[in-house]
């Protein structure tokens, strides 16, 4: 039987019952194939002898009653008994060999007779089925011609041999018995501690998932704001140098306005950043600010005009309806919308930006953000993480929708455009299953 490790953590604990009161089988590392006898190994294998040597004794007392006997067999009875009574100390690491070697003491000795019942017992606990019946079937061989020279003749006729076929099995099947129940042991241990490892490997996945949703949070946060916050700063320096070349100079006016919109963008970064690490820190959900949702995505185009950037923005969308749509649909189009005008500041600076939102109950809603592309690359004058499609395409997902980014067929403008359900999850629906997600058709 193969054995199964202890928990380290219950081995600490329940040190005494375990060296004491357990079978070695069930607390042996699964690598030894000789597992060491515990206390209560020690008590039964010693009970074991002691009621082998007992029997022997008693039959040895009784064996020149046995006048029909040859004498060669009243000769050789008692070391075959007693060989018997102390192949049972080699049970548990040599079964198969013990049965075995039992065979001509059931067959030649009476007083073995109590140690052959321990090795029937012992052939059910620690072999296989198969194994065990086939040396359980050849005692009942060697001891037949026992018992129809003797047994049945001068010991009690056809009722010693019923005895001796129920005794064996009833003490082969306690056997099985005891060895199927150390196995359900061993089957419950092994399945708790692979729930034990799967509840394990559930938290780091749940950990991970929550610090990946919060990274994204912050990036999508901050990326729209820092680079509103860079073309500010740029602009003034920008000024700046122009009148030191001789250029009309900034007014104190100007220098205010700028100076202004720099703090109240570098605020707005602060305010948001402290929500997003007030979740990191431990708060629920549920204690969050308002979140951003469609209705907040003129404010953002707003917001990028004020920083120099030209958007056209074009709303095909109900706003009763809208306002019906699931908060995290709203922030993951707002998003969209965020992450794209962010990339146009980055990559084709100058260049216009169109923002198209639309949608309808029963049709989805559909959020694009196109440019043109640049005839050169920009120079990298606003770093970033390179993190945020990435972020997106898991946003939309999650929401069982779809996110496509790239040059459209004519490679004159880069689009984002991302299609989200208009109302809840379909049932089923597993967002990691690019299947289940809708495809878009090629822009």
């Amino acid at each position: 039987m193969t054995a199964v490790p202890m928990n380290e953590g219950a081995a600490g604990r329940d040190g005494w019952e375990q060296r004491w009161l357990l079978p070695g089988e069930l607390l042996a590392e699964g690598a030894r194939s000789r597992p060491r006898r515990t206390g209560r190994d020690w008590a039964v294998d010693g009970l074991f002898f002691a009621l082998s040597a007992a029997a022997w004794l008693l039959l040895l007392i009784d064996l020149p009653s046995r006048y029909y006997l040859p004498g060669w067999m009243v000769a050789v009875d008692p070391w075959l008994g007693a060989f018997a009574c102390l192949a049972l100390w080699w049970r548990r690491e040599h079964p198969l060999a013990v049965g075995l070697a039992l065979i001509p003491v059931t067959a030649l000795s009476s007083c073995g007779f109590g140690a052959v019942t321990f090795g029937i017992l012992n052939l059910g606990l620690r072999l296989p089925l198969r194994t065990a019946l086939l040396v359980l079937v050849g005692h009942f061989v060697a001891v037949t011609p026992y018992l129809v020279e003797y047994a049945i003749p001068h010991e009690g006729g056809y009722m010693a041999l019923s005895f001796m076929v129920a005794y064996y099995l009833f003490f082969f099947a306690w056997g099985a018995s005891v060895r199927l129940r150390r196995q359900l042991v061993l089957r419950l241990r092994a399945d708790a501690r692979r729930e034990r490892a799967e509840h394990t490997r559930r938290l780091v996945d749940a950990r991970r998932t929550e610090r990946e949703a919060i990274a994204r949070e912050m990036h999508d946060v901050l990326a729209h704001r820092i680079s509103l916050l860079s073309v500010h700063a740029g602009a003034l320096a920008y000024r700046t140098d122009a009148s030191a070349g001789g250029a009309k100079p900034l007014s104190d006016a100007e220098i205010g306005d700028s100076a202004r919109v720099i703090r109240d963008t570098a605020h707005q970064a602060l305010e948001e950043l402290r929500e997003v690490l007030t979740v990191l820190r431990g708060r629920g959900r549920g204690e969050e600010g308002p979140q951003p949702g469609v209705a907040d995505i003129g404010g953002l185009v707003t917001e990028a005009e004020r920083a120099g950037q030209r958007v056209v923005y074009t709303r095909d969308l109900d706003a009763g309806a809208a306002a019906k749509l699931r908060a995290t649909v709203q922030r993951t189009a707002y998003r969209v919308v965020q992450e794209g005008l962010t990339n146009a500041r980055k990559h084709a600076p100058g260049v216009p930006v169109q923002v198209a939102v639309g949608g309808a109950p029963g049709q989805g809603l559909t959020v694009a953000v196109r440019n043109a592309l640049p005839a050169r690359p920009s120079p990298a004058g606003i770093p970033g993480a390179g993190a945020g499609l990435a972020g997106l395409e898991e946003r939309a997902a999650l929401e069982g929708g779809a996110l496509w980014h790239g040059p459209n067929a004519s490679g004159t403008e880069f689009e984002l455009v991302a299609e989200l359900p208009w109302g809840p999850t379909p049932l089923g629906r597993d967002p990691s299953n690019s299947k289940d997600q809708p495809q878009l058709p090629p822009h």
